[in-house]
């Protein structure tokens, strides 16, 4: 392999075809693909503005710009492969390299791509590519190793040609001569001649820059310094300038070039111990050999990816090297040299490729072997200043590292706190002579970074008090002060969780209680301001206790997050917590605050028994309909929470729930109050009387004396329930209460949500610490609403119909005769009360009071049917009038669809119309009915005699006590003749 890559770096100078160049024009430019889709961690990584930073090797001043410097070490390039290649150096015409371009592209495409994975890139930690771009494209673009040097470092293909036929010239006149024997620009001068170049201007340019390399080579960066008495330097001094002003006569026999060379080989071959040397010295001064070579290092980057090192980076090193004798460099001056060209580039390029910043940090470690085995002088001066270059741009953003990293490029901070620590490491250790000389134990990497983390802490947490507004000694400004520091208790917080998430563990490498030593610091910067603010209050304030609280809070979470970061230490974080002295925040306030809290629940208590005492429910109190003493509870309900968070205290969860049950017991007491004494369902259903039979063959079915009538009315309406006789509890009036408890319950969502923004107000509330839902805030209030307003429609719809209504309803519907007292007027006394009902009702619960107003008409038609007693008697042709007035009913909730849903009535009627049909079944079906049922409820010990059912729960057609109570109404001998028999029940109460 070292022979096809020395053929093909030193053999382009041959003279045969095989050996001749394929030469490879200098790109244009590609032009930018179009932007792929990029991973979130690459899109938020910033692109710096691209800087530059000054030279450690030195400044050329004047003398020679980047281009000279570049031209010239191409040349010294050139020169040094023709001196060591085994070929005959000869020129081929251009025409013939045009000819057999293509023949030599295979030849050099293949034996190089056999080499693209460069060992030299995995060494220093630099990715591979698959392939080579130069060398697999095509053929255009093919071609050695050398050629591609060409290119990569801007050099036309005539200015190579020109060098090359010059070589040929020296080569021609001082065969075997090698490159080190010879002062290159004195060569080229005697070879050049102005016919080489296309105009006399480009000519004189080039010899003024060899002349500029002379110059600076041998008199402003010598390798030897001349000795006072010597003249030489001031005779060359005088004929460079003069041929600055005024081109020079070069050729070989001018009186002029004869001096000239005398001079400068007189200067070139000197030595140490003033022999004459054969090697000349006129590149290998410092700092031109650096800064030359430091040219020749920048073509290892891709010309069209200006961060990418070429794949050929093996074999392009290799050719570099026969330039080292030249330049006086060695493999430790490579190393520093190449390790400050990538982080240079790293810097230029706006620090967006990281592997160029790991690859300079493998080659620093390297510098730092080679600096600790070193002694020379010349060069740990320039290892220092090269270091000193490096930490001096690394500090610049490690001292505040939180004001140039960040998730998107954190990898780059690990790769630069490695590159200043190794750099600070090399200039203490190994550089200092303090150090070397009294040998203290330090640990140079932990001491920096325990720097670096002091110092961005302080930083960042300067710019949040500048930020918050209090960048000047808060006892200057009370007022401002005091929300400031809770405001920054808050971003400090923040900046904490930030630093352990992003910047420990980066840290943790070198320093391994770097998290700790940040939270130490932003506990000692809040607490100095903190200080300051104690010692300037008097008295106890909402904002004081909120400062006080939030500065609880961040210091539980630094402590917290500084103990788990030295967790695994050997004192278990002791240290840093001994750093942190603590605040001593104020927290006493919180049991006063429940004191104030159970003060305000007994006067709240004690107001609504003084005012639901004078409270009448009145329904014209107010256009809503409900009671003025629940609007004064719920404003005081409102006013107590609205003072609750207003109050001067440490704002905590535990105090929430003891305000809210408070207060939801306060409700739940109203809402008691409010329907104690109203009744309910049962109390106004009237007892049903004893199961009676029918007189056979009676002409007016039961009818009564008159005394016995006026007797069975009163003793039934003495059954009837009976509530309080006051007129709070008319039916207008429990309206208004059912309105009460629905507006309350409405309120109670309002309460929460009100509560649920307070406490988004505070920093403490998390996510879950209160369920959502009112039933869950309000539970007790809440659930006593529901059951209130249940318990309210069901007592005021069976108070309508068998108190407010019993007079037509119970003592009047079908009593004696079915015919003459029907439906009709129940009917329009319903209506009126359903009127009442309408405009008085919360519409929200409107149609659940019709509907259980509804459910006890319909209880109330079957009660008659079925428990009328002795005066209700019906025949068979009367199921016809029971029918129609049931649908009478049916169509008042109707309505003609503007009242109740068709489908809810219907379902609401199933019960009686599955018992009506057996109004009109014939008794002997309804009597086996009722055997057949019976029997299977008792089984066969009902056989010898049927059992009396008991009373059922609900009534159906299949309930033999329903059956039982049809036949005990049935005008019908029959009828009477079975129950007679059966259970010999009497025909009068």
């Amino acid at each position: 392999m070292a022979q096809i890559i020395r053929d093909r770096v030193f053999g382009s100078f041959g003279g045969s075809r095989r050996h001749s160049r394929v030469p490879i024009p200098i790109p244009e430019p590609e032009p930018e693909p179009e932007p792929k889709p990029k991973p979130e961690r690459e899109r938020v990584m910033p692109v710096y503005p691209v800087e530059d930073l000054p030279n450690p090797f030195g400044d050329m001043g004047p003398h020679l710009s980047d281009s000279d410097l570049r031209e010239t070490v191409y040349e010294i390039l050139v020169g040094a492969c023709r001196s060591s290649g085994p070929k005959p150096l000869t020129y081929t015409p251009q025409s013939e390299k045009i000819t057999d371009r293509n023949s030599q592209s295979s030849s050099s495409l293949s034996s190089l791509q056999r080499s693209l994975t460069s060992s030299a890139k995995k060494a220093l930690g630099l990715k591979q590519t698959a392939s080579s771009k130069r060398l697999g494209g095509s053929s255009k673009r093919s071609g050695s190793v050398f050629e591609l040097m060409r290119v990569q470092m801007r050099v036309s293909e005539q200015t190579d040609t020109r060098i090359r036929r010059a070589l040929l010239r020296v080569a021609a006149g001082q065969l075997g001569r090698k490159i080190e024997s010879m002062v290159l620009p004195l060569e080229l001068l005697q070879h050049f001649r102005s016919l080489d170049f296309a105009n006399q201007q480009e000519y004189e340019a080039w010899q003024r820059r060899n002349l500029k390399v002379l110059e600076v080579g041998l008199l402003v960066y010598p390798h030897m310094l001349s000795h006072r008495k010597d003249t030489a330097p001031q005779q060359l001094r005088k004929i460079i300038r003069g041929a600055l002003e005024k081109p020079m006569e070069t050729g070989k026999n001018t009186e002029t070039m004869q001096v000239l060379r005398s001079l400068v080989m007189s200067l070139a071959c000197r030595s140490f111990d003033s022999t004459v040397s054969d090697t000349c010295h006129w590149a290998d001064g410092f700092p031109l050999n650096l800064r030359l070579y430091q040219k020749l290092l920048e073509s290892c980057f891709d010309l069209n990816e200006e961060t990418s090192i070429i794949e050929e980076l093996d074999e392009v090193l290799e050719v570099m090297k026969k330039t080292w004798v030249v330049l006086g460099i060695n493999q430790i001056l490579h190393n520093l040299c190449f390790a400050w060209v990538l982080f240079h580039r790293y810097v230029t390029t706006g620090q967006v490729d990281n592997d160029l910043l790991f690859a300079a940090n493998n080659l620093l470690a390297e510098v730092q072997q080679d600096a600790n085995a070193t002694k020379d002088p010349s060069y740990l001066k320039i290892v220092s200043s090269t270091l000193n270059a490096i930490l001096g741009w690394t500090e610049k953003r490690l001292l505040a590292y939180r004001d140039v990293f960040n998730t998107g490029n954190i990898e780059s901070m690990q790769n630069i706190v490695s590159l200043g620590v190794l750099s600070a490491k090399v200039l203490v250790e190994d550089i200092s002579h303090e150090y070397r000389r009294k040998r203290k134990e330090v640990d140079v990497a932990h001491d920096r970074v325990d720097t670096y983390i002091r110092s961005s802490i302080r930083t960042a947490f300067a710019q949040k008090l500048e930020k918050v507004g209090s960048n000047k000694r808060l006892s200057k400004s009370q007022k401002n002060r005091i929300p400031t520091l809770s405001v920054l208790a808050t971003e400090v917080g923040e900046l904490a969780f930030s630093e352990k998430d992003i910047f420990g563990p980066v840290l943790k490498r070198w320093h391994p209680f770097a998290t700790g030593v940040a939270m130490a610091t932003l506990h000692s910067c809040y607490g100095d301001e903190l200080k300051q603010f104690v010692d300037g209050i008097s008295e106890l304030t909402p904002d004081t206790v909120q400062v006080l609280k939030a500065a609880d809070k961040l210091e539980k979470d630094l402590v917290q997050i500084a103990v788990e970061d030295s967790v695994d230490s050997e004192d278990g974080g002791k240290s840093i917590i001994q750093e942190m002295p603590p605040y001593e925040a104020e927290a006493v306030m919180a049991e006063l605050a429940k004191a104030w809290i159970r003060t305000r629940l007994d006067r709240l208590k004690e107001w609504v028994d003084r005012n639901l005492q004078q409270e009448v429910w009145n329904p014209q109190a107010n256009k809503e309909r409900f009671a003025p003493s629940a609007i004064e509870v719920l404003r005081i309900v409102d006013e107590t929470l609205e003072a609750f968070f207003m109050l001067p205290i440490p704002m905590h969860p535990g105090l929430i729930p003891e305000l809210k049950t408070g207060l939801d017991r306060c409700l739940q007491y109203y809402v008691s109050k409010a329907k104690t004494g109203c009744g309910t369902q049962i109390t106004f259903i009237p007892t049903m009387p004893a199961l009676t039979r029918c007189s056979a063959g009676s002409k007016f079915h039961g009818v009564f004396k008159k005394k016995e009538r006026s007797h069975i009315n009163q003793r039934r309406k003495s059954q009837v329930g009976s509530t309080n006789g006051d007129s709070s509890f008319g039916i207008p009036q429990l309206c208004v209460r059912i309105n009460t408890l629905q507006h309350i319950r409405m309120e109670l969502g309002v309460f929460e949500k009100r509560i649920v923004a307070h406490l988004g107000n505070f920093e403490f509330t998390q996510k879950g610490d209160f369920p959502n839902g009112m039933g869950k805030m309000f539970e007790l209030s809440a659930s006593a609403c529901l059951e209130g307003i249940q318990q309210l429609c069901e007592a005021t719809a069976y108070k309508v119909v068998f108190h407010e209504l019993s007079h037509v309803l119970w003592d009047g519907l079908y009593n004696v005769d079915a015919s003459s007292c029907r439906i009709e007027p129940f009917l329009q006394e319903l209506e009126q009360f359903l009127e009442i009902i309408s405009s008085t009702v919360h519409d929200r619960v409107r149609t659940r009071l019709i509907t259980d107003v509804m459910k006890a008409s319909f209880d109330g038609f079957l009660l008659v049917l079925l428990a009328g007693g002795p005066s209700r008697s019906f025949t068979q042709r009367d199921s016809n009038i029971i029918e129609e007035d049931f649908k009478f009913l049916t169509d008042l909730f109707w309505s003609n669809g503007d009242g109740l849903p068709a489908d809810l009535i219907a379902k609401l009627s199933t019960t009686v119309k599955d018992i009506l049909p057996l109004y009109r079944t014939d008794t002997d079906i309804v009597i086996e009915k009722f055997k057949r049922v019976t029997l299977e409820n008792y089984g066969s010990s009902a056989k010898s005699q049927l059992p009396l059912p008991p009373t059922s729960d609900e009534w159906n057609s299949n309930d033999p006590n329903t059956l039982l109570r049809v036949l005990c109404h049935r005008n019908d001998e029959t009828a009477a003749k079975f129950l007679k028999k059966t259970y010999n029940l009497p025909t009068k109460l």
